[in-house]
Formats: C-alpha cells, structure tokens, sequence
C-alpha cells in the first residue's frame, strides 16, 4: 500500500456521503482512507463509524482548523504518500493511481495537484494547482476555464490541498502543515517551503475530481474566509521571505494589497481585509511566528531567485 487518502471534514455529513461512497467506487485500490474530524455536530463521525468501517476515524473534540485535522491524519498515515481530499470532492475513475503515477515520475517533486472541475458544472475548471506572485496573491491556475484548456501538464508553484498528493516524508521533514494558518493558504505555504528547499510541485490533469467549493466556509466571500485569508497572505510573506526580498517585492505587495482592499471594499469587507493583514504582520512577530520562520540559507540562494522570477512572471499569468 503506497498511498493514505486524508479527508478533514467539519459538519460537512452531506459531502462526505458523497465523497466516501466516490472513493469506495474508485477504479484504484491498495489505498488507506482516514476521516479527520474536526469536531462536527452534525453526526458526521456516527457516520462514518457505523457506514464506513473500513475507514480508519480521528474524531478530535472541537475544531481545530484544516492545517491541524490535515496533520493528525499525517501522523497517523504509515505510506509513503499522504493524499489530501475536501470532504466536498468526488473522485473521477482511477484518480488515486494516476496520482501517484504522477509524482513517481521525479524524485524532486514534493506534491501534484489534480485538476478540480466544477461539480455545478463538470465542463468547468475550479483549479488546477496554485500559483503566488509578487503581488502578494495566491490564485488557482485554470480556474473558471473550459476543462480542455488546461491539459497539460505543468509545473506549478504549489498544490492545492483541495486534492493532491504528497510525499510523507518531505511534508514531515518540512514541519507539516503550519497551524497557525488554521485554514486558507496553508498549502501555498507548504509548497513554498518545499521550493525553497529545492523540490518542484507539478500539475496532473488526468486525475480528476469533482469539487462543490466552499464547502468549510458556506461562501465565496465571507468574513470569516477574508479574514483570514487576508492575514494567512502577510504572515506567509514574512515567514517564507528574506529581508532583502521582502524589500525588493514590496512596491508589488503595495499595489496587490491596495487592489485588493478597494475590492473587498466594494464587497463590504474592507475593514475586516485590512485587520486581517495586519494580524498576519502581528501574528508572525509572536514568538510562536518567529519559531516558525524559514531560516535563510545561503546553500538555498539559487531556489530563492528562481522562485523570485516566478513570483514576477506570475504576475502575467494572472492577468494572461
């Protein structure tokens, strides 16, 4: 067995009908299934204990965040590879095995990101991996796309944890997910530490899922969701950026965090953009943010350029 299935799920009992029953159909096998629950009401653990019991349960007693259910299911996985599912995701055909097909390929890719299609629309793209530029933004590549325009593979610059596969070991040697994150962004900032510690993170558009969206946050825009998201985006700029870098992209970092608090203005939630950016500032300067602060390396220099030219290059695809 190569691979432990990791779905983190908060009263979220309706998707994860779905998702479970898509897995026990899946043309794979040889896979381990863990449910991470984050402390649900809605009986979601009952759920699985008595419909599913080949599927191994961590009920924890309240919620915790996504970045820390992820990581209880890590701990507990033995595999070489710990493969992460939303709880509002269902599996196309054989999508385990291409998964990891896809990251046997190298041995410096740390993660593949699958190709997540709308499940209101399966023609439609919700994200095929993630992309971070100097403007501070972290985007989905391909989102909103007709499903043939994004089929080829790519490397990008992150997976989405939405579904995609990791290597065990690396993620551990890494620190795990970090879970001062709590949820949004923590897969970004896992796929930048691996980049800085050398591996790449590749796209595989023939493993397939079909994905609800904002199935933990009830919305595209909330406050909840801006709120954190917001700080999320400071905080891994200071933890994942040297000095001089941060200096360098900071013209950028004024223009994308000005564009987006007009945005979240004209959606009523400028306020709550702009104190979360200033909590992710606050947040990484506790002594808990600064523990978690990626020391720079001079044997890393190379990887920090290349990944600065795809920070402004990504700046084009955005608006390409």
């Amino acid at each position: 067995m190569k691979t432990t299935v990791i779905i983190p799920n908060y009263n979220g009992i309706d998707y994860l009908k779905d998702c479970l029953l898509s897995l026990s159909e899946s043309e794979s096998d040889g896979f381990e299934t863990i449910v991470v629950d984050d402390g649900s009401k809605d009986g979601s653990a009952e759920y699985v204990r008595t419909s599913h019991p080949d599927v191994k349960l961590i009920a924890l007693a309240e919620n915790t965040g996504f970045a820390a259910a992820v990581n209880r299911g890590i701990e507990a996985a033995t595999t070489k590879y710990v493969l992460l599912l939303n709880n509002d995701t269902k599996v196309i055909g054989d999508f385990v095995r291409r998964m990891e097909q896809a990251i046997e390929a190298d041995e410096k890719i740390f993660s593949v990101s699958a190709k997540m299609l709308k499940l209101s629309d399966e023609s439609t793209v919700d994200g095929a991996g993630d992309y971070y530029c100097a403007l501070g933004w972290a985007y989905a590549y391909g989102k909103d796309k007709p499903e043939e325009k994004v089929d080829k593979k790519r490397q990008i610059f992150s997976a989405c944890g939405g579904a995609a596969i990791y290597r065990r070991d690396a993620v551990t040697e890494l620190g795990l997910f970090d879970e001062m994150h709590f949820a949004y962004l923590e897969d970004v900032d896992l796929g930048y530490r691996a980049r800085i510690a050398g591996y790449i993170n590749m796209y595989e558009p023939s493993a397939k899922v079909l994905h609800a969206g904002s199935g933990f946050s009830g919305s595209r825009y909330n406050e909840f969701k801006v709120g954190l998201s917001s700080k999320n985006s400071t905080y891994i700029i200071r933890k994942n950026m040297p000095f001089l870098q941060r200096i360098i992209n900071l013209p950028f970092f004024i223009i994308g965090f000005g564009i987006k608090f007009l945005f979240f203005c004209l959606k009523g939630f400028g306020i709550v953009y702009l104190k979360g950016l200033f909590k992710g500032i606050a947040d990484s300067l506790t002594a808990e943010g600064r523990a978690k602060k990626v020391p720079f390396k001079f044997a890393n220099f190379g990887n920090y350029v290349k990944i600065q030219v795809e920070l402004w290059i990504n700046i084009l695809r955005r608006f390409a």
